[in-house]
């Protein structure tokens, strides 16, 4: 069979450790996982936490800055664990991310009981740092995630934290969507999300593990 047009570009992440690339088919996030996040935002902390999606084109792979975004005046970064999905429904590993949120248009289309597909969905709206396998890891609570601006730390937080544990956040989404290897699981983002500006240099981190840093310009 010949197609109509040609098939899109792979967009795929590097690989700790090996010369192969991690192909990133969907990208599936998480909100409200974290209690002190929830609260931050004025949503319960008992409520499950609510997922969305991003397109795989919003991935920005290590070692690239971020254009700042039109139609926003309050860009916010929320650090994450992000889950890398394997064959057969496993996690092939893990990596740190921002989920970058135009959160002006965020709180506009919520209060206009609108969908908020904007605020999220922006080029250059999901970076991502280096793939690690997961080898013989099985409990990520011991994982603490950091973000700095220009050098301050602006969120740091424990996974222990998360209200739901990334094996329970796949077996949910499971539920809902054909997980496939090569799908991202944004796990979430702990207290302190805040705003950036142009020129804002910015570190996350998983520390002593992962590290991915970028500029806004």
């Amino acid at each position: 069979m010949t197609f109509q047009f040609p098939k899109p570009e792979f967009i795929s992440l590097p690989i700790q450790g090996s010369d192969n690339g991690f192909s990133v088919n969907h990208v599936y996030c998480v909100g409200r996982n974290y209690a002190a996040h929830a609260r931050e935002m004025g949503v319960d902390d008992k409520e499950p936490p609510l997922f969305f999606s991003k397109p795989n084109w919003t991935i920005v792979t290590p070692g690239t800055d971020i254009d700042y975004p039109a139609d926003t005046e309050n860009l916010n970064h929320e650090v994450e664990l992000v889950i890398a999905v394997g064959e057969d429904k496993s996690i092939f590993g893990f990596g740190v991310g921002v989920d970058l949120t135009r959160r002006d248009l965020q709180t506009k289309a919520k209060n206009e009981g609108k969908p908020w597909f904007r605020s999220k969905c922006f080029a250059g709206s999901a970076p991502v740092s280096e793939i690690i396998p997961i080898g013989d890891r099985t409990d990520f609570s011991g994982f603490n995630l950091t973000l700095t601006v220009n050098g301050k730390v602006k969120q740091m937080g424990s996974c222990n934290d998360m209200i739901w544990n990334p094996g329970e956040i796949m077996c949910e989404l499971a539920g809902e969507v054909p997980l496939q290897a090569g799908d991202l699981i944004f796990t979430g983002t702990p207290e302190g999300v805040g705003k950036l500006e142009k020129g804002d240099d910015v570190v996350i981190s998983i520390p002593e593990l992962v590290e991915l840093s970028f500029k806004i310009c």
